[in-house]
């Protein structure tokens, strides 16, 4: 006969005790978790803050940055980005600042985390330190419009998609390492002083070139033929298409072998033609310019005849003019701004963006909506920063109540709830408004999408 134990008075205890266990190892694992890494991100910060303040002190520079030792470096800090956790710097952003003289090493090459880095529009001179090229995790490096000299580094961060190193007094060869960088879209070099053969760039995902006004010669690799004509100009050593065709180089011809044969007969010289020659060419000379000279001042004759005949008639219409009704002269008014406040974006207190007009309707924009007072578009600047600028429609206001009027939105837009206002310019044409980006939607489409659910639910 078979026999049925029954055990589970011997496993119950077991299946009450191991859930038990396996929280207890899962809290004690979370809590050595935290015990690790939370010094390194709040190290990681600080070494980023120092290396910041340290770059702060060495270079100097003429805009106030509100950088301070005392102040949150994520929130108050002027052109830095963090990363969501607070645990590194991601982004520096600081173009015309108006910084004179060198970048020291082991300072901004210490921000290990740093992705974007934008110092372009600057007075930086000397050599640019090979840990910034380096930096692991740089993909966006805009130097442009700076005065850096010496050899173009030779290594940079394999991760990199923009590199611009235009208007620049750069020198020395292209290096070959830049085939490396797999992931370039856009290569800027013009404008410096580079020499040698471009090497055979490969880059399948490079869309943007620009090596002009440099001293590059010999022919254009046939991978970066595709390229237009403008990629290149400047270059007056260079060769192949797009530009012309590269002239073939002559082989050397043989020579020849020695023949003897006897000297020609000479003749006597005939001086009294030679004489009689150069004589008549002297006379040639002379009469033609006499004759250029005599053509000159009839034409300075008639010139100045013509300017008195002018002023006497401007005056007898000024004249005529004067009984009756003056007219008054047409303002130019341009774009509709006064000539100092062109490019002027008013930034509020606290705010960390930092470019200017040109920049923002360079950037690439996008329509997000239209309401009665103006349209909305989403701006994604060179930087990869993005905001919502509002451009106002049939407001005719007064500069001082403009002003006053967005100082009023500004301190609303203090409030949580509320979409803060960054930055705004005025001008008797034109009037925009800056804010953040929110990329969670309007509001409208979240009540509308809402209330249609909510419809289709009472349906059911």
């Amino acid at each position: 006969m078979l026999h049925f134990h029954n055990h589970n008075h011997c496993h119950i205890p077991l299946c009450r005790q191991q859930p038990m266990k396996f929280c207890m190892s899962s809290v004690f694992y979370f809590l050595v978790i935290i015990t690790i890494f939370l010094p390194l991100i709040v190290a990681d910060l600080n070494s980023d803050k120092q290396a910041l303040l340290e770059f702060h002190a060495a270079v100097p520079h003429r805009r106030n940055l509100n950088w301070n030792s005392t102040n949150p470096i994520c929130t108050t800090w002027v052109g830095i980005t963090c990363a969501q956790d607070n645990s590194s710097v991601l982004a520096l952003r600081l173009p015309g600042v108006g910084f004179i003289g060198r970048i020291p090493s082991n300072t901004l090459g210490k921000l290990g985390a740093l992705k974007i880095l934008s110092l372009r529009s600057n007075r930086f001179i000397g050599d640019l330190p090979s840990d910034i090229t380096t930096l692991p995790s740089l993909q966006y490096l805009y130097l442009q419009h700076n005065n850096f000299t010496g050899d173009l580094p030779a290594s940079f961060s394999l991760q990199l998609n923009v590199l611009d190193l235009s208007f620049n007094s750069f020198t020395g060869n292209i290096s070959e390492t830049i085939q490396n960088l797999t992931s370039l879209t856009r290569l800027n070099l013009q404008n410096n002083n580079l020499s040698g053969a471009i090497p055979n760039l490969n880059l399948t995902r490079l869309k943007q070139l620009n090596l002009s006004y440099n001293q590059l010669s010999g022919p254009i690799p046939s991978s970066l033929q595709r390229f237009p004509s403008s990629s290149f100009i400047g270059n007056s050593l260079l060769c192949g298409p797009p530009l012309q065709a590269c002239s073939p180089s002559p082989s050397p011809s043989p020579s020849p072998s020695p023949t003897f044969s006897p000297p020609p007969p000479e003749f006597p010289k005939k001086q009294g033609s030679k004489k009689k020659l150069s004589l008549g060419v002297i006379i040639a000379i002379a009469v033609g310019g006499s004759v250029v000279l005599l053509l000159l001042a009839l034409i300075v004759l008639c010139c100045c005849l013509k300017k008195k005949d002018n002023g006497g008639s401007s005056v007898l219409k000024g004249k005529a003019s004067g009984g009756g009704r003056s007219e008054k002269p047409k303002e130019e008014f341009g774009s509709g701004v006064q000539e100092p406040e062109k490019n002027k974006l008013v930034f509020f207190e606290g705010c960390s963006y930092n470019f200017d007009l040109e920049d923002l309707l360079r950037a690439s924009a996008e329509v997000l909506g239209k309401g009665s007072y103006g349209t909305a578009y989403k701006a994604v600047l060179e930087e990869s920063t993005t905001v919502v600028v509002k451009r106002l429609k049939e407001v005719v206001v007064g500069k001082k109540d403009f002003e006053q009027q967005m100082e009023i939105i500004g301190r609303v837009g203090q409030h949580p709830n509320v979409v803060p206002l960054r930055a705004y310019y005025y001008s008797k044409d034109e009037k925009l408004l800056v804010y953040d980006y929110i990329p969670g939607g309007s509001l409208s489409t979240l009540l509308h999408g809402t209330y249609f659910i909510f419809l289709f639910f009472l349906s059911l």
